[in-house]
């Protein structure tokens, strides 16, 4: 049965098996995660909590070669983080293995969103839409890499270190660290999904280059508020955050650009045929 002959019905449980399939993607590789959850933990979520994490030594090696003493060289976490009720470990565990498992499960579910709607889509549409699950699935780990080497470092240096009194002590939680880290990995790298976002909104005729142009200095501000949201608050951090962001907002005016001026090109083809 096409997709032209399928019923409502049918394309609701053409969904559900779509979602199923999605949903034991991420469930399967959340438990593998959970199986070796101490490494994942000690490696990867904690890692930042080591002075010798490769961005506090980029940093220090820059600042000191261009001879700026820099406390990136003199990192030194001494708090441990705290686990305040018996099943705070394991939740934490949990869910921080769910939403790896959904980071890592991206490319999938990526492929899955597109196999649901290929069937709706012209023979020339399906061949052009397949560098859609690399191009999204690139950019959402481009964001990953991002967050975790360049907003985290910053954020956890900064939140470790500020202190408004000397007479208070800074004992964090184990589920707030790391709903810091893997939230901001999670946000970061979906912000990164712009130019996927604006290429179908183009699409569909919702947004063209003249409304993200006209509105470029209203999205710089918007990115700069963000970005003094997630990260430390200062200048270079802010910055550091929001060129990449707004290298993102350029090339999305590109692709809406493309985008309308390929829709243009075959309404004046249409009438010849």
């Amino acid at each position: 049965m096409s997709s032209k002959e399928m019923s409502f019905l049918d394309h609701l449980e053409e969904l559900r098996w779509h979602l199923v399939r999605s949903f034991a993607a991420i469930f399967i590789i959340a438990i593998l995660i959970f199986a070796n959850i101490n490494t994942v933990f000690d490696h990867v979520l904690l890692a930042h909590l080591d002075p010798d994490f490769s961005t506090y030594r980029f940093f220090c090696k820059f600042f000191s070669s261009i001879g700026i003493d820099t406390d990136f060289c003199r990192i030194d976490f001494e708090q441990t983080l705290q686990a305040l009720n018996p099943t705070q470990q394991l939740m934490t565990g949990i869910w921080s293995s769910l939403i790896l498992g959904f980071v890592i499960a991206f490319p999938y579910l990526i492929w899955e969103i597109w196999r649901f709607i290929a069937p709706g889509l012209h023979e020339n549409e399906r061949k052009k839409s397949k560098g859609f699950i690399f191009t999204a699935s690139l950019l959402f780990f481009l964001g990953v890499l991002f967050s975790y080497f360049v907003i985290i470092p910053m954020s956890v240096y900064f939140f470790y270190n500020f202190q408004i009194s000397d007479t208070i002590q800074n004992n964090f939680k184990l589920e707030a660290y790391t709903s810091l880290i893997t939230n901001t990995i999670l946000g970061v790298a979906v912000f990164f999904e712009l130019p996927v976002l604006i290429f179908f909104l183009s699409k569909i005729g919702l947004i063209t280059p003249q409304f993200l142009k006209k509105y470029r200095k209203h999205a710089l501000v918007v990115v700069l508020i963000l970005s003094a949201i997630i990260t430390p608050p200062d200048v270079a951090s802010q910055i550091i955050v929001s060129v990449p962001i707004m290298i993102l907002y350029e090339i999305s005016i590109h692709v809406s650009r493309f985008v309308i001026k390929k829709q243009e090109k075959n309404l004046t083809k249409s009438p010849r045929v």
